[in-house]
Parts: C-alpha cells; structure tokens; sequence
C-alpha cells in the first residue's frame, strides 16, 4: 500500500508541475492571464519593487519572446529537409534568455538556483536585464521599444544600432510597445481585484 500511495503521489506532483508550466489560455489579456496564473502578478509585482521596470513592460516582453511557453526553445533546423540540426541560438524558457547572459544574471544577483522555465525567475531576469540597460544605455524603464531593441540584439548591437539594418525587428519593436500599452491599460481595470485575491498592495 505505501508503494502504491507514493506512485500516486508522484503522479499528482507530475500532474501539478505540467498544469503549472502550462501555456495561458488567452495571452492578449493581462487581465486574465494573472486570474488563470494567480501567483503571477504577485511575482511580476515582486519584480518591480525589486527593479522598478513597470508590469506591462515585463510581460510585453515575455510575451514576444516566448508567448509564455515555459520551455519555449528556437525551431530546430533541419539537413537535407529532414536530419535534425543544431539550434543557432542557446534561447530558453519564458524570457528566451541565452546561456551566457543568464549566467552573468545568475553571477550578478546570486539566484543560484534560478531557472528560465521557472515564471518567478523570468520575470526577476528580465527586471534586471531592462535595468541593467538603463544603466548601461541610459534608457527609460518605461520606453518598451528601445528597452525591447536593447533585449533582443544585446547592449552592444543596441550601441551599434544593429537594429536600424532589420527592418522586420523594427516592426516587430513596434508591436511589443502596443502590447505593452495594452496590457497597462488592462491593468488599471482589474489591478484593485488582484491586490485584494493576493493580498499585494501598492
């Protein structure tokens, strides 16, 4: 019997951890990703009493680069149509962070046992990430297309300015600081109810 219990609860904790990891159902509405995923505004608020870089940006962000896949990784190319590649990118995880700069993350803020697929550690990183583009750049936590130009081809190629030759990035640039607006704007419509679900005020 005591066999037979702890496969159930390891199947329970399976369970648990894939409906946990699981994709939101609708991610265009800030609103009811935070209800479906309700410790999510608590740890995205978490963020920005940390790093000051406003919810909205975060989750723009997170949204472009993963679509809130937990393990979200770049297509895997293919030889000849078929034989599987390597990737060209080390990306991962809800904020598509690569090895290196999750290890100069994990080196400059001690969170040792982060991890991309974990949504409370993406969000922390992509928290420090605009902040540390703030520093180096001296761009506004608040303006998402230049913080998103920075995230995406690094400080250096922002430096660069790497982006002005990818017309497609500008677009896409764009489209993370409509995102963001929109999710600001859903934001003040239901922020006092998850304050009070989560107990979190400003």
């Amino acid at each position: 019997m005591s066999h037979l219990r702890l496969i159930i609860l390891i199947v329970w904790a399976v369970l648990l951890t894939a409906c946990t990891a699981s994709q939101p159902k609708n991610t265009h509405d800030i609103c009811s990703i935070f209800r479906e995923k309700d410790d999510w505004f608590e740890y995205t608020q978490e963020t920005y009493e940390q790093w000051k870089v406003p919810i909205h940006v975060q989750m723009a962000i997170m949204q472009q680069e993963s679509n809130f896949v937990a393990d979200a990784e770049p297509p895997r190319p293919t030889l000849l149509g078929f034989i599987p590649w390597f990737r060209r990118s080390s990306a991962y995880g809800y904020p598509q962070a690569q090895d290196s700069t999750w290890d100069w993350y994990i080196d400059e803020t001690g969170n040792w046992g982060a991890d991309r697929d974990d949504f409370e550690d993406a969000s922390d990183f992509v928290g420090w990430y605009c902040t540390k583009t703030n520093k180096m750049l001296n761009i506004s936590k608040w303006d998402v297309a230049n913080q998103y130009f920075a995230y995406h081809e690094g400080h250096t190629g922002y430096k660069r300015k790497s982006y002005l030759k990818k017309p497609w990035l500008m677009r896409v640039s764009k489209k993370v600081a409509k995102r963001a607006w929109r999710y600001n704007q859903q934001l003040k419509a239901c922020r006092k109810e998850l304050e009070s679900s989560t107990g979190f005020f400003w």
